[in-house]
């Protein structure tokens, strides 16, 4: 009897510990289940997640492309502005072609200018004014030359309406008005009014300009004037005046390169051209 009541309490105890295993099994089942479908809700939001990441990293590069395409614009235009300021502001006249072409009237004068050192003029107590514009460009290119052994020395430089009337009066006189139109302007038609055009001589050459096209100084200026920016106006078989190996034109460094390098002088360009060169003559 003892055996049976025995028996009887374990397999009430078995079927027990059975129910509860089922039951743990099957509460560990319904929580994993709810586990795994939080994961798969959790997988699809990060997916989700993802994907508006994603939209939202090709809007803020679309953003990011337009912002950079527009700042483009804006630099475009800002140049563009700039340089229509700078080409208002520069004298429209200073490369105009003036020998027996454009006409200056006797009230032009360059808007400021400087008195050239007289160390650097022939006649050391005549004033010498040159464009303010053009002075320190001249002066780096005297300073050069002397640098190499070259006594380059200025005969003339900036001449009033009045003055050139004077200067080719007085010519026409010496020379008769026929040799003085050859290489003399009249009044109005002279590149020295505007300021940026000189003539050069040595203390050997004197003021006569008769040999120095012999000069070594001559031969410095062609390999060398066109870095600082200037240009021979008149060279040998031009239309408007004889060769005149002393007369140079401030025309700015990329105008006078690109005439030294393409073997040119200035009165071979259009105006059109030379004016393209008008907004960079003072860089």
């Amino acid at each position: 009897m003892k055996l049976n009541l025995t028996k009887i309490l374990l397999i009430i105890g078995g079927a027990g510990l059975l129910g509860y295993g089922g039951y743990s099994y099957w509460q560990t089942s319904e929580e994993n289940t709810a586990r795994g479908a939080k994961i798969t809700d959790l997988e699809q939001s990060l997916v989700k997640a993802g994907e508006e990441n994603n939209n939202l990293l090709q809007a803020l590069n679309t953003e990011r492309s337009k912002t950079g395409a527009f700042e483009v614009k804006i630099s475009e235009l800002s140049s563009i502005v700039g340089n229509l300021q700078k080409w208002s502001a520069t004298d429209p006249e200073l490369l105009r072609k003036y020998s027996k072409v454009y006409f200056l009237s006797e009230n032009y004068a360059p808007a400021q200018l400087s008195s050239l050192d007289p160390q650097y003029l022939y006649e050391k107590n005549r004033t010498q004014l040159i464009h303010s514009g053009v002075s320190g460009r001249l002066g780096s290119l005297l300073e050069a030359a002397k640098a190499e052994g070259m006594n380059l020395l200025i005969l003339s430089a900036y001449r009033s309406f009045y003055e050139q009337a004077s200067v080719k009066s007085g010519y026409s006189v010496t020379y008769g008005a026929g040799t003085s139109n050859q290489f003399s302007a009249d009044q109005g038609y002279s590149e020295h009014q505007l300021g940026t055009a000189v003539d050069f001589s040595t203390l050997e050459n004197g003021p006569t300009f008769s040999k120095f096209e012999q000069a070594t100084a001559y031969k410095w200026l062609t390999d060398n004037a066109y870095k600082f920016g200037f240009a021979l106006s008149y060279p040998k078989n031009n239309l408007y005046y004889k060769f005149e190996p002393w007369h140079w034109r401030f025309v700015g460094v990329a105008l006078a390169k690109y005439l030294h390098d393409q073997s040119k002088s200035f009165y071979d360009l259009t105006q059109r051209e030379l004016d393209d060169y008008l907004i960079t003559i003072f860089n």
